[in-house]
């Protein structure tokens, strides 16, 4: 199996873990998605456009239960 259909197959499985699993997947990688991660070039960008749009009042933002609701639609249609 390829990385990408691994990649696919652990989304998936995220999306539809109890929240034991995901509590415990989360304990696993923790440290390691702390020290790991830094933005590329394209994606510091995109972040600076996206805070001076919401800066500007253009951005549209989501309050936490829309939020909610956008995912729960999302797990409903897995």
């Amino acid at each position: 199996m390829n990385n990408t259909a691994i990649r696919q197959e652990l989304h998936h499985y995220i999306d539809v873990a109890d929240d034991k699993k995901i509590d415990a997947i989360y304990t696993i990688f923790q440290s390691d998605m702390m020290q790991s991660h830094t933005y590329s070039t394209e994606e510091l960008a995109m972040l600076h456009k996206r805070a001076e749009k919401y800066l500007n009042g253009q951005g549209k933002t989501y309050s936490v239960e829309e939020s909610h609701d956008q995912i729960r639609q999302q797990k409903n249609k897995a």
